[in-house]
């Protein structure tokens, strides 16, 4: 049996959302695996501010695309964010808040735990 994932703060992987559907593996959590080369492992709260950065760094979120049963991002949703994404955001003043429990501990590799700390929801 596979050994469950582990978030930032070292305990089980929570799901991010299930509705839209998120992750490298559309299975809801911020999982990742060798094919994942964009580290899809920060649950985050999209904001209009970080959905307009994104937006403008070559990444629509918000726009629907059907063809790829993709109804598009809006403020509130929670979707499972590239961490190289996360720090440019970051860089940019235009974080969205993040879900430490359901946000994967591979995260750590690109993105110190101190700079998730800030942007975490209360609920973590």
């Amino acid at each position: 049996m596979k050994e469950p994932s582990l978030n930032v703060l070292g305990g089980a992987l929570e799901p991010c959302s299930l509705d839209p559907v998120t992750g490298f593996f559309r299975d809801g959590c911020c999982n990742t695996g060798p094919h994942d080369r964009g580290l899809h492992t920060v649950c985050a709260v999209m904001t209009a501010e970080f959905l307009a950065l994104s937006k403008y760094l070559g990444n629509d979120l918000s726009t629907p695309r059907p063809a790829f049963g993709f109804a598009g991002l809006k403020p509130g949703d929670q979707w499972c964010l590239c961490a190289g994404r996360f720090v440019q955001a970051h860089d940019e003043g235009a974080a969205p808040q993040v879900r430490l429990a359901a946000t994967h501990a591979n995260t750590l590799q690109v993105v110190p735990l101190e700079v998730l700390q800030l942007y975490a929801l209360a609920a973590n």
